[in-house]
Order: structure tokens, then sequence, then C-alpha cells
């Protein structure tokens, strides 16, 4: 069979390398932008309170970062293959350095520059990902790749799952202390804003010398070479990818539409009647279940097809979500926070089998695949739209919708790797 081009790792030489510091060190990456993923949580309602927003200025937030992965990851994509993986790891975090350090004078200004901030940081965190996520997968034979991509993919769920409490604790503490945010002097409010500045700047630095780190350190070099299938023609023909692209989609915007009601759904009467402090901390177990789900399944798809677990995920995210509708009191709340369980594996399982055997095209395909991270900014809407014509509760079956294509994708690539393992 002729063989094609695909993105390797270029040993020093023909013995076997290591690939357990550069994975160590790669898994920071996915922690920070895990960190400052979540820290968008935090900022809603903090800038809501200090701009005196409505809920859809407020959520503005969201669509200026969510609108960087947009923009930029083909941009990205063009400039990983122009100066390579690790030097694109470096770039990311040099740019999300500006961006967090841009919350400095954001906060003595007007909300445009803190949405350009936040646009400016996701840019960074675009770079980053277009990087990190192909360079994991070709860190080891490829039939593990899903495998080691859960795990680093883990990393970046403790991410979230420790950002909200922390961003919490040094930013939203301060918004308790104001009786009425609507009748704030200037100078209080000018006090509300600047409460952002210490803990952005302190990540501003860290983000920097991660970055001097990653410059100084010797990683392996992805290359191209000739294996696999053939790829040749536009990025648009990798049938696989597009269809891995609308997954991606599916997948980010359902996650991010669930975490996004779960306060008010949890807040229903007919549900559990928390008050929104309570209904916070319920909240972590949706994110933490993510996280512990991908450490099981970087175990599991060391022996069972990604495309199988993907698929029986996805199965398990439609049952809950129906279970969630239709039912009542905290069964419905447990079910509805079981679904981060089963989220835990489908991004970087969906991402890994998408760019799989692309060769050349890998940089470009994860580009694509990153960009369709948008959907974050799309799904909430049509949720939120449906919300408010059939109610908050029956509203959970869009998201189903969205794991009914994830479960197609799976099932249809179920078998993808199996002669990868016979091998």
């Amino acid at each position: 069979m002729e063989r094609a081009p695909q993105a390797a790792v270029e040993p020093a030489n023909r013995a076997q390398p290591s690939y357990t510091f550069p994975l160590t060190v790669v898994t920071a990456l996915f922690f920070m932008w895990g960190l400052l993923t979540s820290l968008n949580d935090i900022l809603i309602p903090h800038l809501k309170s200090v701009y005196n927003l409505t809920y859809v200025q407020a959520m503005m937030v969201n669509l200026a970062f969510f609108s960087g992965y947009f923009l930029l990851s083909i941009p990205a994509g063009a400039l990983i293959r122009r100066i390579g993986y690790k030097a694109g790891a470096v770039a990311g975090l040099a740019v999300c350095a500006v961006g967090a350090a841009l919350f400095y004078p954001a906060a003595t200004s007007v909300y445009a520059l803190f949405l350009f901030a936040l646009f400016v940081l996701a840019g960074g965190i675009t770079i980053l990902q277009v990087a990190a996520n192909p360079y994991v997968t070709v860190l080891g034979p490829p039939a593990t790749a899903s495998s080691r991509l859960n795990l680093t993919q883990a990393l970046n769920s403790f991410g979230t799952f420790v950002g909200p409490p922390v961003g919490g604790y040094l930013i939203l503490s301060h918004i308790s202390t104001v009786a009425d945010p609507n009748n704030m002097t200037a100078a209080e409010k000018l006090a509300q804003a600047q409460a952002v500045q210490g803990p952005y700047l302190g990540l501003a630095a860290t983000l920097a010398i991660l970055a001097i780190l990653f410059a100084v350190i010797r990683l392996p070099v992805i290359r191209d070479e000739d294996t696999g299938t053939v790829r040749t023609g536009s990025i648009l023909k990798q049938k696989r990818l597009m269809l891995g692209v609308l997954a991606i989609f599916v997948y980010v915007g359902a996650e991010v539409s669930i975490g996004s009601f779960l306060i008010n759904y949890m807040g229903d009467s007919s549900i559990a009647g928390f008050t929104p402090e309570v209904g916070a901390n319920y909240v972590a177990y949706y994110w933490g279940g993510a996280m512990v789900g991908r450490f099981i399944g970087s175990a599991v798809m060391r022996t069972v097809s990604p495309g199988k677990v993907l698929a029986f995920n996805a199965a398990v995210c439609i049952a809950l979500l129906v279970a969630t509708t239709f039912g009542h009191g905290h069964f419905a709340m447990w079910a509805v926070l079981a679904v981060g369980l089963f989220n835990s594996i489908m991004f970087p399982t969906i991402f890994s089998m998408s760019v799989h055997e692309l060769g050349p095209q890998t940089s470009q395909g994860s580009g694509l695949l990153v960009m369709a991270i948008a959907g974050g900014a799309v799904v909430p809407v049509i949720q939120a739209q449906a919300a408010d014509m059939i109610g908050l509760q029956t509203s959970f079956l869009i998201p189903a919708v969205c794991y009914a294509y994830i479960l197609y994708f799976g099932a249809k690539y179920a078998r993808m790797y199996v002669d990868i393992k016979a091998v």
C-alpha cells in the first residue's frame, strides 16, 4: 500500500525514545488553559455587578472569548506549520500572558477593554490548543493516542475544577461587601473592578515564566514523515476530519450549555430548590466528574476502541438528559450532573480520531477542530431560546440532540484502530 506523510516525532537515534518528560511538560499547558477558561464563570457575575450590566451584556464575556477560537484557529494552524509545535506553544503562552496583563488597564477603563483582553487571551489559548493537542497524539504509539490525550485532558479538567473556587475567593469575595451594586459610587465601582488586577497579573507572570521555560527546554521535534494512508488535496475533503469538526462543535456547545443552566435548573422548586450559592457548589460535581472520567477513559482506551467508548458515553448522556427532562427532584438533578462524567473523554477522543493520519495537514486540521469550539457560544443561545419557549427543563433535549450526533460519529469509526492494535 502506498504510504503518505504524517506528523511524527523525530528521535535523536533509532532507539525508542522516552516521552515521559515531554508529556509531563505539555500537560502543564492543558492545566493552564483549563484554569483560564473556567475563570470566565467568575468574571461574568463580577463584571455584571461592576458595570450594572444586563444578562445579555454580561454574556458578551463568552461571546468575546469563544469568537477568538472561531476567528483565530485557522491562522493559528498556519502559524504552527510555519514555526513548529514547540515554538507555537511558546507563542501561545506569550499571547496569553499579554491578554492576562491587559486586565490591569481594563480595570480602570471601560467594559469593552475587558472584552478585548478576553479576546487576546482566547487567541493565546487557541494557539496552545492547535499546538498541544496534535503534539500529544504523536508522543507515543498511534493506537494509544486517544488514551494519552485523555490523560492530559484530565489535567485540563483539573484546571477547570480548581479555577472557579480560587477565582471566587480572589475576585467574587469583593462583591459580597457591597450591599446594593446598583447604588455603588464611582470610587466603589473602581475598587470592585480593580479586584481582578492582582489575580490576572499573577497569571500573566506565571504564563510568561512558562513561555520562557518552554523556549529553553529540549523537546522532541515533530516532523512530517511517510506513514499511514494517503492524504492529499484540500483539507475540506477529509471526510472524517470534517465530521469531527461538527462533533467538536456540538460537544463543546452541549457541555457549555448544560453548565450554564445548572444553577437555574437546580433552583427550580420541583428539582432541588437550591439557592444560587448552594447550587454553585453542586456545579463542581459536573466538572469534577469530567476530570475523573478522563482518568478512567485513559485506562479503558488502552484496550477498547476509542470510537466504541465515544459512542457508549454519548448514548449514556442521551439517557441521562432524557431522565433530566422528564424526571423530578434530586433524581433529575443528579442525572444532569452525571453527564459531566460521561462528557469526560469526548473532546480528546473526537480530536485524536479526527486528526489521525492527516500527515502534513495535521496542524491545519487541528486549527479547524479548535475553531469548532465556537459551539460553546452557539448552542447555549439555542437552548436559551428553547427555555423561553418550552421551559428550562424541557430545553435539555437540545444538548441531547448534540449527543445523538456524537453517538453517530463514534459508531461510524468504532473499528478505526483495530488494524493498528494488531500490528
